[in-house]
């Protein structure tokens, strides 16, 4: 099992005037985020426009990251979808691919119950091996992960960690109380709360700013992990 902590990158994908992905870009920015320490890097998320790649673009992306970066750090895989079905697709093609880590956004557009989120991820869970890091982004995905269903998701093996980009840290300090720190890791998608977050018992963030400030990033952890909060908070 991979241990999901620390500063994770939410790499771009770049790409060219014709928006073709650019692999050569693609590569340096994997080795540039590896170069400053980050703890796992993580394509096809919000910052990797994950919704405007295809399917064959998404498996590109994946097995690109996968070869760069040869083991040396976890990578994680945006797969999330509107619908259950093609989210276990594109969670078997990263497997396949050979991801780490799956980040699955919530079921968005159409409005979800609790409920029907909840079976939306058991059925993910149960479709693939890989450990999965569930993404609560409300304000783009229109349906939120409340709580106590990331309290029941939590006791299937491999639902493994839950990111919050709500900007509501009341909801992550829930994530954190409802859960087993040992067990599952609660990470903010939010930077400005990555530091406040692993005072309150939370395993690190997905960040944005690694993009372009990866040092800084990983230093406020770092400074964090050695007891020094206030040169962590300098930051």
């Amino acid at each position: 099992m991979v241990d999901i902590k620390g500063i994770i990158s939410a790499n771009v994908t770049p790409m060219d005037a014709n928006e073709d992905i650019n692999e050569k870009e693609l590569r340096n920015h994997v080795n540039r985020s590896l170069a400053a320490g980050v703890d796992g890097v993580f394509c096809l998320g919000t910052n990797g426009e994950a919704y405007a790649l295809n399917k064959e673009e998404k498996k590109f992306v994946i097995e690109t990251f996968v070869d760069e970066v040869k083991g040396r750090v976890p990578v994680y895989a945006g797969t999330g979808a509107a619908t259950t079905r093609e989210t276990i697709e594109l969670s078997k093609i990263a497997e396949a691919a050979g991801a780490d880590v799956l980040s699955v956004v919530a079921p968005f557009f159409a409005a979800a119950s609790q409920q029907e989120i909840y079976n939306h991820y058991e059925a993910i869970a149960k479709s693939v091996d890989l450990p999965i890091v569930m993404y609560n982004i409300p304000a783009r995905a229109g349906n939120a992960i409340a709580p106590e269903t990331v309290q029941r998701l939590a006791q299937l093996d491999n639902i493994v960690g839950v990111k919050d980009s709500s900007g509501n840290f009341d909801n992550i300090l829930q994530y954190i109380e409802l859960t087993d720190p040992k067990e599952f890791a609660v990470l903010s998608g939010n930077d400005s709360l990555i530091l406040w977050t692993l005072q309150a018992g939370g395993a690190g963030g997905i960040t944005a700013v690694a993009n372009l400030l990866p040092e800084i990033m990983v230093s406020i952890y770092s400074k964090f992990l050695e007891g020094d909060f206030q040169g962590a908070k300098a930051f």
